[in-house]
C-alpha cells in the first residue's frame, strides 16, 4: 500500500507539491486510509509542508477572512450570513464538519466555485457551509485506473492539469472558473461535448460524504461498475444534480470504453488548436424579419448537423443576441483548425447562417489559437460587453433544451423583447448553443442526464449592478421567457420541439405555478422519467434529507 501511496504521489513526474496534493488523508481504491508516505530520495523537498496538510479551517463572523468566504463566483443577488464556513482539506475533515453540523442541528451544505445561479448554498436558513475550495488537486491514480479530481478544483485547474501532464481533457465548460463539484453532478456539458458527450459521461466513480438515518456522516466511493453496490450513487451523481445526496469529494474520470492502462488514453485528446469564425450584426442592419431569417437559419443548420457520429460535430458555436443599446447579434464557430476538412466547415457554416440575410455581417477568422491558453484565459463577457465589475454582478437566467428551432412567431416575440423602446435597459440577452453529436449517444437512462436528443441548448438572461433595479430587471427576463414558450404554458416542457432544462442552470421560477402554468411539475422539466429513480437513491442515500435546496430531488 505505502508503495502505491509513493507512486501516485509522483503523478507520472509532475512534482506532487506543485499540484497542492495532501498527504494526511489519501485515500485508496476501496476506501483505506493509507499513511503520509515517506518520500523517494531526492524528491522535492518541500515534502515536509505536504505532510501537514491543510484544515480544518473554520471561519466565523467577526474573523477578518468572513467576508471574503462570502462572496460568491457570480450573481451577487445572493450573500449568506451561516454560523460558520468549515474550509476542509480532506475527506475525513468533511465527515467531520458534517458530523457536527447534523449533531448540532444545523442545516449545512457545500460550495466548490461559488456559480450557482440560484441561493442554493446562499439561502438564510444555511448555518453551516463546507467550503471545498482548498481541495483541488488533479491526479491520475493507478489503482483506479483512471483520473482524480477532487471536489474544489475548477475547471481551469482541471484543464490545464489534463493537458501538460498527459495531452488529455474533458468536455466541460468554458467558464474557466467554474467548480467541478457542481458542473460535473450536473452533467458537465462544453464546447467538445458534440464530440466527446458530456463530462458526466465520462465519470467512473464518486467518493461521496452521506449521512445515514441514525445522523452519522461517512464517505463512500461508488463506481459505474455494474457489481458495484454503490452505483446507484454513482448513477445518481453523474447528471442528478449537486446538493442532492451528500458532498462529493472526489471524482474519477475515464471515457467509456477506454482500455488499457496508458493514462494518455483514457481520457479525450486535447485539442490541436482553437480557429474562431465570428459574424457580428448590428440592430441597425436586422428589422423583425432579417433576424427571423439568421435565427433560423442557426437552428435549421444544427437540426441537420448534430446526429452521433456527424462530421460536423467537430463544430460548436453559439449564436448570442444582446439587447438593443449594448450590441447586436453574435454568431460565433469555433473547430480544431489540425483536424482535416474543418476549416472549410467554418466557411460552410458562415454561408449557412448568413442565407437569405440581406445585411452582410461584420466577419473575421482568427488563425491557429493555443487550446489551453484561449480556454483558460477567457475573458468574463458580462463585464466586457455590459461593464458590470465582478463584485457587482447580479444576474437571472433561464434556460431550454431545443430538438428543433424556433417557430417565427416566437422570434417575432424574442425580436420585440430585445429591441423595443418601452424597456431601456440594454442589458439583456438571447443565447443559442450547440448541442447533441456524442452526448446523443447515449440512452435517457444511461447516466442521470435524460436529455440525449436535443440539438441546441437556449438561455435567455439579463444582467445588472444596482439592487434597487431587481424587480424590473426579474420581471423583463421573466416576461420574455413566459411568452417565448406560451403555448406550452410559459416552460420548455419536454415534448417534440423542446426538452426541458439544463439541471446546472436552476431556475425557482419553474416551480412557481405564477410562471410555470404547464401540467409539468419542475421536477419532469429538469429530469424527465428519471426524476423516480432519483427519489428511491434520495431516501435510501440521505433518508433525513440533510442536502437539500428549492429545486433538490425530494425522498418519498
Amino acid at each position: 500500500m505505502a508503495e502505491l501511496s509513493r507512486r501516485r504521489f509522483t503523478l507520472a513526474g509532475l512534482g506532487a507539491a506543485g499540484l497542492g496534493i495532501a498527504a494526511t488523508d489519501l485515500v485508496v481504491g476501496g476506501g483505506v486510509a493509507a499513511a503520509a508516505p515517506v518520500p523517494d530520495a531526492g524528491a522535492d523537498q518541500s515534502w515536509p509542508f505536504l505532510t501537514q496538510g491543510f484544515g480544518p479551517v473554520s471561519v466565523a463572523p467577526g474573523d477578518r477572512r468572513y467576508p471574503d468566504l462570502l462572496l460568491r463566483g457570480y450573481n451577487r443577488r445572493f450573500t449568506g450570513n451561516p454560523d460558520a464556513v468549515k474550509l476542509v482539506g480532506s475527506t475525513s475533515q468533511v465527515v467531520q464538519a458534517v458530523n457536527e453540523a447534523v449533531a448540532a442541528g444545523k442545516r449545512v451544505t457545500v460550495r466548490g466555485g461559488g456559480h450557482c445561479l440560484e441561493n442554493f448554498v446562499d439561502d438564510p436558513d444555511v448555518r453551516v457551509v463546507i467550503d471545498l475550495s482548498e481541495m483541488r488537486a488533479v491526479y491520475f491514480d493507478t489503482t483506479m485506473n483512471a483520473f482524480a479530481v477532487e471536489g474544489g478544483a475548477i475547471l481551469s485547474q482541471v484543464y490545464r492539469t489534463l493537458d501538460l501532464g498527459w495531452g488529455v481533457t474533458i468536455p466541460g465548460g468554458s467558464c474557466p472558473s467554474v467548480g467541478v463539484g457542481g458542473h460535473i453532478t450536473g452533467g458537465g456539458y462544453g464546447v467538445l461535448s458534440r464530440l466527446y458527450g458530456l463530462v458526466a459521461d465520462n465519470l467512473y466513480a464518486v467518493e461521496v460524504v452521506v449521512v445515514d438515518a441514525f445522523g452519522m456522516a461517512r464517505s463512500v466511493i461508488a463506481t459505474s461498475s455494474a457489481n458495484d453496490p454503490n452505483r446507484d450513487l454513482w448513477w445518481a451523481h453523474a447528471g442528478g444534480g449537486g446538493g442532492n445526496f451528500g458532498i462529493v469529494t472526489r471524482f474519477w474520470l475515464r471515457s467509456p470504453g477506454a482500455t488499457g492502462t496508458d493514462p494518455t488514453k483514457l481520457l479525450p485528446p486535447t485539442p490541436g488548436g482553437i480557429m474562431i469564425t465570428t459574424l457580428f450584426w448590428d440592430w441597425s442592419q436586422l428589422d423583425e424579419a432579417a433576424f427571423t431569417t439568421l435565427v433560423t437559419n442557426f437552428g435549421t443548420w444544427h437540426e441537420q448537423n448534430s446526429a452521433p457520429g456527424a462530421a460536423a460535430n467537430q463544430l460548436w458555436a453559439s449564436l448570442i443576441a444582446i439587447r438593443q443599446g449594448k450590441g447586436g447579434v453574435i454568431v460565433r464557430a469555433q473547430v480544431d483548425p489540425t483536424v482535416t476538412g474543418t476549416q472549410q466547415m467554418l466557411t460552410d457554416f458562415a454561408a449557412a447562417m448568413t442565407r437569405n440575410v440581406a445585411a452582410a455581417p461584420a466577419a473575421s477568422t482568427t488563425g491557429n489559437l493555443p487550446w489551453l491558453y484561449t480556454t483558460t484565459t477567457s475573458a468574463s463577457e458580462v463585464a466586457g460587453v455590459f461593464g458590470i465589475p465582478s463584485l457587482l454582478l447580479r444576474s437571472k437566467t433561464k434556460g431550454a433544451y431545443h430538438k428543433k428551432g424556433y417557430t417565427p412567431d416566437q422570434l417575432r416575440t424574442v425580436y420585440r423583447y430585445l429591441t423595443s423602446p418601452s424597456y431601456t435597459y440594454a442589458s439583456g440577452l438571447m443565447g443559442l448553443f450547440s448541442f447533441g453529436g456524442k452526448v446523443n449517444s447515449f440512452s435517457p437512462t444511461t447516466t442521470a442526464v435524460p436529455h440525449r436528443d436535443s440539438v441546441m441548448l437556449a438561455s435567455f438572461s439579463n444582467y445588472w449592478s444596482d439592487a434597487a433595479d431587481e424587480t424590473r430587471q426579474l420581471q423583463w427576463v421573466r416576461e420574455l421567457y413566459r411568452d417565448v414558450y406560451a403555448t406550452t404554458g410559459g416552460v420548455p416542457v419536454p415534448n417534440g420541439v423542446t426538452d426541458g432544462n439544463y439541471v446546472n442552470w436552476p431556475d425557482v421560477d419553474l416551480a412557481d405555478p405564477a410562471w410555470n402554468t404547464s401540467s409539468a411539475p419542475w421536477s419532469t422539466i429538469y429530469y424527465k422519467d428519471n426524476y423516480a429513480r432519483l427519489q428511491q437513491i434520495k431516501a435510501a442515500r440521505d433518508p433525513r434529507d440533510i442536502f437539500h435546496h428549492a429545486l433538490s430531488v425530494r425522498p418519498h
